[in-house]
């Protein structure tokens, strides 16, 4: 009928007279009518605005026709633009607007409202002003549509409004009430993390989360540890555990031992030990145990020699150590599994494991670093120190250096800092090996305050090393590094000792070592107090004290520019994490005169921003980068953007690609570093084209920026995913090799082969760990290494970036068994990079020489050498021929290689057919890329209590009297060799250990299959 009505109705005059009517009915049916007709006649209503408008306001006029007025203006001044009028007049009318109504109006009034509402109350909550009073109309509407949304089982929706809105109450109505809790609660955590601009609210968030995970009838362990780990609340954590350790059930322990790695992965060890230390130790303990049967403690629990050492179990019924009348079974149970849980979280278990697993899994390519040695100038002590550098990050936490014992007399060349350097480079290799750090580096370690004749630079490098062998778990090294600092006035030496007390210490904020270290800051000497300004910052990370101004009145009184520089990155260290709360002291710093304290305003927004992809600071940080008049804080300022972005890296390049073809080289190069930093490991296409045209730029130290970030965002990703990764290794080769080249990009190209090849193949550069958590240790790595621009010891910072791409699945007894499970992709997809190690890396060596010009002798004897023995062990008919197949891709490496005597031999590979998927056995190398295609096998023995696609897990054995083999890793015999025992068991070791991985094993297949 209405729709009949509004057909003939040509102008809405006719009801617009009736408004002037007295007769109240009359009014109302003309009211009713309107509202039907707006859509079409509001030009002609806008006219009689005010008479609507004052009946609106006629207090003798029934609420049901004024709210009819209210929204009708509403209406018209929705038509005519005026949101906001029209919004405050939809308020008056009530319940007659409609939030259910499907309509532009109504949608357009509702994101209005929730916008306002949401302003209102973060200003509120801003200001502390909890009794600013807002709109109740205004509340209530945005109260009806998250009840409505609720209703609609809109859960998303509703909690996506209610955190806008600062509406906890509503939230935790919108979690309970959703079908399936665990999912909301998870993509909860996930939107606090990436919208939820400020901290503090944050915080909130998570603590409603907390509540409701703790309500749930099978509460989430898992994710509730990791909310109070953000909360910092140690004392929660502790009690999920000890009630999980204390139950009966095996698997409530192993889900126990599974919280305490997620733990660990997020690297907060001042957390971790907090945690450790409110663990209760076993009641009822026995004075004087007496030992029945054998003991066999989990891998790392020789350090924590507390109470419960005293009563040790293993499964079997034999092995109880107890005073026969006294101990309850209960607790003795408890206190194996506390001796297990206090060497998980100290890290010692995950760091042995991953020693184990990068000893073992070890592919690096020795031939590759012989090039590279062979073809650097010994009068060029950059490229030589470089190598040293690339030898280090390339056996990253393998233990092997065998390169080191193979060319003594090559190193011994090195003089004053590269001396320090090439020692401090055994602390990156040897990364993890807590148990014989100190005797592996004791022969260059100062000698008993007397300085034993050492050379001060070796000394300083060995106690460097220490903290980069102890980084982030430095508990039974620090006192002897403060020994050490303390007992030397040799700038040297506090250099070393400054750096490894900070990486050892990092983040604990230990007061007394602050006051160490502080000493040696004040006497004012540059060498060493540049390493303590940054020590200082390792120390307090994330801390934001009433240290940093402290500092920062120092770096004012200071005349040394290092000292202004360590310091400058020292205290945005402090901030690191603290996002708003860091305001105002960036403010100071970035308005500050000295452009090296802007250039650690940079810095500490990077770092107090991390991963948050927060709009204000890369809106501050993109304003420095094109305005500052330092080159220095410019470049630094869009490196900034890779540690604000990391967490969404897609975005970077993006962001970032107008500057990387800005005039100004500084500005590039800082283009190039944040793109390599947020998109680490990442392969991403995008970034790989922004890089691309840098690597050829014509400015030396951008070239060198952008390979470096080039390997960064390679690590780990082989030819068969991306072409272009076997260009960029050519590429990298021919640099290295060409004499012409000059020493900036020439020094990038031997870190970038080193970076690509880091720890033995087996890591990846990786800033979030796998509960989207920022890995401290990690960014904190990342950035210190940046500032090698300045100083080049700190390159080896990048070490602690590393994490192993590994699967670690654990039993019980946190031991390794034997299982497989299926990676389901073809194997080329994700094999080690070169597997034909030798051989390609020798046909790769000939390329170039072909290429180049004459002048080149000197290497095509040291060629000729290479390629002679490479011969003695193999044709080199075979040796082309095995290139490709290999490597499984068939015709696109032969494409990529181009060679006319490798075009020959392939078609008969090609029949093969790769299969789509391949076997993994535990421990098994997998790649970031790689981790959606890892399924379990459903016949298997073991499950995993969480299914992750790689990291430490727990595995559940649903077979458990049956024998269990343990995996082969579990060597760590052989891992301790090259450090315990003489030098000479030691290279004997390593050697072999590289000669398993080195020759024999590629070619082996060419010989059945040819």
């Amino acid at each position: 009928m209405a729709a009949a009505a509004a057909t003939m109705v040509s102008s809405a005059g006719g009801l617009l007279a009736m408004l002037n009517e007295s007769n109240p009915q009359l009014k109302l049916h003309a009211l009713s009518n309107l509202i039907g007709f707006v859509d079409q006649f509001w030009p002609e209503i806008s006219t009689s605005v005010p008479i609507i408008e004052s009946l609106y306001e006629d207090e003798e006029f029934g609420q049901h026709q004024r709210q009819l007025a209210a929204l009708l203006v509403s209406k018209v001044f929705y038509y005519l633009g005026e949101l906001n009028d029209s919004l405050s007049y939809a308020l008056g009318a009530g319940p007659l607007f409609d939030v259910s109504e499907d309509s532009d109006y109504v949608h357009t009034l509702l994101a209005k409202a929730i916008d306002e509402y949401a302003s209102f109350r973060s200003k509120a909550a801003e200001s502390c002003d909890e009794a600013a009073k807002v709109d109740t109309r205004l509340e209530e509407i945005v109260e009806r549509m998250l009840d409505k949304c609720i209703m609609d089982r809109k859960y998303q929706q509703a909690m996506g409004i209610a955190i806008e809105c600062r509406r906890l109450d509503k939230l935790e109505e919108a979690i309970t009430r959703s079908e399936n809790v665990h999912a909301t609660l998870s993509y909860c955590s996930n939107v606090s993390h990436s919208f939820v601009y400020r901290r503090e609210f944050r915080r909130e968030v998570l603590r409603l989360l907390v509540k409701v995970y703790q309500q749930l009838p099978s509460p989430d362990h898992l994710s509730t540890s990791q909310c109070l780990m953000f909360l910092d609340e140690p004392e929660g954590v502790a009690n999920i555990l000890e009630k999980l350790l204390r139950s009966e059930n095996k698997e409530d322990a192993l889900l126990a031992f599974q919280v305490a790695f997620d733990l660990v992965e997020n690297e907060q060890q001042a957390f971790l030990l907090n945690v450790r230390d409110r663990l209760s130790a076993p009641k009822s303990l026995p004075s004087e145990p007496v030992q029945m049967g054998s003991t066999d403690p989990a891998p790392a629990e020789n350090e924590n020699s507390t109470a419960q050492d005293d009563v040790q179990m293993t499964d079997g019924p034999s092995a109880i150590t107890t005073n026969v009348h006294e101990a309850d079974p209960k607790e003795v149970m408890y206190a194996e599994r506390l001796t297990k849980i206090k060497g998980i979280l100290s890290g010692e278990t995950s760091i042995q494991l991953t020693l184990q697993f990068l000893y073992s899994h070890n592919k690096s390519d020795l031939l590759i670093l012989k090039t590279i040695k062979q073809s650097v100038e010994m009068r060029n002590s950059v490229c030589h120190s470089a190598t040293i550098y690339a030898n280090a990050i390339m056996h990253a936490g393998t233990t092997v250096d065998t390169f080191l014992r193979d060319n003594l007399d090559w190193l011994s060349r090195a003089t004053n800092w590269a001396k320090f350097s090439a020692t401090a480079g055994l602390g990156v290799i040897h990364r993890g090996h807590l148990q014989q750090g100190r005797s592996l580096m004791a022969p260059y370690l100062p000698q008993g305050g007397a300085g034993g004749g050492g050379s001060p630079y070796s000394e300083g490098g060995a106690l460097y090393a220490l903290g980069l062998i102890h980084a982030n778990h430095g508990e039974g090294i620090k006192q002897f590094l403060r020994d050490s600092l303390r007992s030397t006035n040799v700038e040297v030496i506090q250099h070393g000792a400054c750096l490894g007390l900070g990486l050892a210490a990092l983040g604990t904020s230990d007061e007394e070592i602050y006051e160490d270290i502080k000493t040696v800051l004040y006497t004012d000497s540059a060498v060493a107090g540049e390493a303590a300004g940054i020590s200082l910052g390792l120390l307090m990370v994330g801390t934001a004290s009433e240290r940093a101004s402290e500092m920062l009145a120092y770096a004012h009184e200071t005349q040394h520019e290092k000292i202004i520089r360590g310091l400058a990155l020292g205290i945005a260290l402090t901030v690191y994490g603290r996002e708003e709360e860091a305001d105002t002291l960036i403010e100071q710093m970035t308005r500050d005169q000295d452009p090296i304290i802007r250039y650690g305003g940079m810095y500490a927004i990077a770092l107090a921003y991390r991963g948050t992809a927060n709009n204000k600071a890369i809106r501050q940080l993109l304003h420095f980068a094109v305005s500052d008049v330092s080159d220095d804080v410019r470049r630094t300022a869009v490196l900034a953007l890779g540690f604000v972005l990391y967490s969404e890296p897609e975005q970077t390049p993006r962001i970032v690609s107008l500057l990387s073809e800005s005039y100004n080289p500084h500005v590039r190069y800082g283009a190039a570093l944040a793109v390599g930093i947020s998109c680490a490991g990442t392969g991403l296409s995008e970034a790989i084209s922004l890089l691309e045209p840098l690597t050829s730029d014509v400015v030396d130290f951008v070239r060198q920026g952008a390979l470096i970030a080039m390997a960064m965002v390679m690590i780990q990703i082989n030819e068969a995913s991306d072409s272009r990764v076997g260009t960029f290794r050519r590429q990298l080769e021919k640099i290295i090799l060409d004499k012409h080249e000059d020493t900036m990009s020439k020094m990038g190209a031997i870190l970038a082969s080193g970076i690509l090849d880091a720890g033995g193949r087996n890591v990846t550069i990786r800033l979030l760990s796998k509960t989207k958590h920022d890995k401290v240790t990690a960014v904190v790595g990342l950035a210190v290494f940046s500032q090698f621009w300045y100083w080049y010891p700190l390159i080896y910072f990048v070490s602690l970036s590393f994490s192993p791409t590994a699967f670690i699945g654990l039993n019980y007894d946190l031991k390794v068994p034997k299982f497989e499970f299926l990676s389901h992709a073809k194997p080329s997809l994700f094999e080690y990079p070169k597997p034909t190690t030798v051989p390609t890396t020798t046909s790769a060596v000939k390329l170039p020489t072909a290429v180049l010009s004459t002048s080149a002798k000197a290497k095509a004897r040291a060629k000729k050498e290479a390629e002679q023995k490479a011969n003695a062990e193999k044709s080199s008919g075979a040796e082309s021929s095995s290139s490709a197949p290999i490597t499984g891709k068939g015709k696109s490496a032969i494409e990529k290689d181009g060679e006319s005597m490798q075009v020959d031999n392939p078609p008969e590979k090609k029949p093969e057919q790769e299969p789509t998927h391949e076997i993994l056995t535990n421990p098994a190398r997998v790649v970031p890329a790689q981790e959606k295609v890892i399924k379990f096998l459903e016949d298997s023995r073991y499950a995993p209590v969480k299914l992750a696609p790689s990291g430490f897990v727990l595995l559940r054995d649903l077979r458990p009297n049956e024998p269990e083999a343990l995996s082969l890793t579990d060597a760590p015999a052989s891992v301790a060799s090259p450090a315990s025992g003489s030098a000479a068991a030691g290279q004997q070791s390593s050697s072999s250990a590289m000669a398993v991985d080195d020759e024999p094993q590629p070619p082996q297949p060419f010989e059945f299959s040819s």
